[in-house]
């Protein structure tokens, strides 16, 4: 496991460490560019095509069936099945916290009336990924907030598995939502579809959702045709310690990130070495309880753009934190609290020992789907306000018209609109 002493660390290995493995995807944009061209083209038949040819999957149908979303739900295991219903009542209550108000109006000044009217977007495509598993989380963490929104017309895409249908688990996490409209389709071919539109899956106006290399790359490309939501890539996370902090929970939480594959980024940042000395004995002997590709995953990404950030002073680890600004995050100091006020960039902050990424994964409320790669300076989680808009809303009467007509005229004429000055001073 590599140990980073941050002040001692040279501006290369620093840099690769701030990028973490967000991939160049230039190399995706011209596959890209082919399979949305010849989708926009030739509809459902290349979508059929390209599943076959990437996912090794000869499909019937691109949309499943209510029979079919039934017949799957019902074939969930029980437990896993009160799990899902469990997260999704915690999952609803957190988003409907976040609506704002439909319509508010405030006088700027005499005469002057302004406000916001707020309305669910006209539509939105959900992107499931599936890559070597099945994420009903991920349908939960887009499919609640969009219902919560109020958007009437919600469309899922995911890829198929090896039989050519959708995994069970997505079937009951979108029966819990609400969700009917699914297609078997994911890739680039299913961005394409969801920005052009097909005989079969229909033109939105918005995809959101995680995917991979390709599926980034299809966005990028057709971002002029589709909204394409926040830029989610490899997972990261930084647990933040103090020389307080449980080495036993440390080492647990440092290892969940970690195992998500070799480009994810899982970094343990604290100014305690003899932490640091306690912990690491602790994960090469809980590294034998996993999966040999867990274990894997885990070595690699703690070796490479993972491991130790070894810092002077708790003041420096979270200079550290706010540069690199993490999808997930842990404060595991005495006072996690005291620290919060701190926390200026990361898409998710959790306090205190027990609060570990896997509950804010799955079912503790707030989303998981995250900005990556630095993103959390700019972008925010997804939420209720991906499916919302606002419209702004002016009126002025006759009085408060006149009390500011010469300076709107004043202001156009320095512009040089000559109809604008002209629209208020012949009024």
């Amino acid at each position: 496991m590599k140990i980073r002493r941050w002040n001692q660390t040279d501006k290369a290995e620093k840099d690769l460490v701030l990028k973490r493995a967000e991939l160049d995807i230039t190399e995706y944009m011209d596959t890209a560019r082919s399979v949305a061209d010849d989708v926009r083209k030739n509809g459902d038949s290349a979508v059929f095509s390209y599943t076959e040819k990437f996912d090794g999957v000869k499909l019937k149908s691109l949309k499943v069936t209510p029979e079919e979303i039934e017949t799957g739900a019902n074939r969930v295991d029980p437990t896993l099945k009160e799990a899902i219903l469990y997260a999704a009542g915690n999952i609803k209550r957190f988003h409907e916290k976040q609506l704002p108000e439909d319509m508010w109006f405030t006088e700027v000044d005499k005469g002057l009336m302004v406000g916001e009217k707020t309305t669910p977007i006209v539509d939105v495509c959900l992107y499931v990924p599936r890559g070597k598993g099945s994420f009903p989380s991920v349908l939960l963490m887009l499919g609640i907030p969009a219902k919560v929104a109020g958007v009437k017309n919600i469309r899922v895409t995911t890829p198929p598995n090896e039989n050519g249908d959708v995994d069970d688990a997505i079937l009951a996490a979108a029966k819990t939502a609400g969700i009917t409209e699914i297609y078997k389709a994911g890739g680039i071919q299913a961005v394409a579809a969801a920005a052009f539109g097909t005989e079969t899956i229909p033109k939105s106006h918005k995809i959101i959702g995680p995917g991979n290399a390709y599926v980034t790359a299809a966005k990028r490309v057709l971002a002029n045709y589709i909204d394409t939501g926040l830029p989610a890539g490899p997972s990261e996370a930084i647990i933040l310690c103090d020389e307080k902090a449980d080495p036993h929970k440390v080492a647990l939480d440092w290892m969940i990130e970690a195992e998500h594959g070799p480009d994810s980024a899982s970094l343990l940042v604290t100014h305690s070495r003899e932490l640091v000395d306690k912990v690491i004995p602790i994960v090469n002997s809980q590294l034998e309880k996993l999966s040999e590709k867990r274990r894997s995953f885990i070595s690699t990404n703690l070796d490479t753009y993972g491991g130790v950030i070894l810092t002077e002073s708790l003041e420096e680890s979270i200079a550290f934190v706010n540069e690199y600004a993490p999808e997930h995050m842990e404060v595991m100091t005495e006072k996690p609290f005291d620290i919060l006020p701190m926390i200026k960039n990361a898409g998710e902050i959790l306090l205190g020992d027990y609060t570990p990424v896997t509950l804010c994964n799955y079912l503790l409320g707030p989303n998981a789907i995250l900005p990556t790669g630095g993103f959390a300076k700019t972008y925010s989680s997804v939420s209720v306000f991906d499916f919302l808009k606002r419209s702004s809303i002016g009126y002025a009467t006759k009085a408060g018209f006149e009390a500011v007509r010469e300076k709107a005229g004043n202001f156009a004429a320095s512009e040089g609109f000559d109809a604008h000055a002209l629209a208020v001073r012949e009024r």
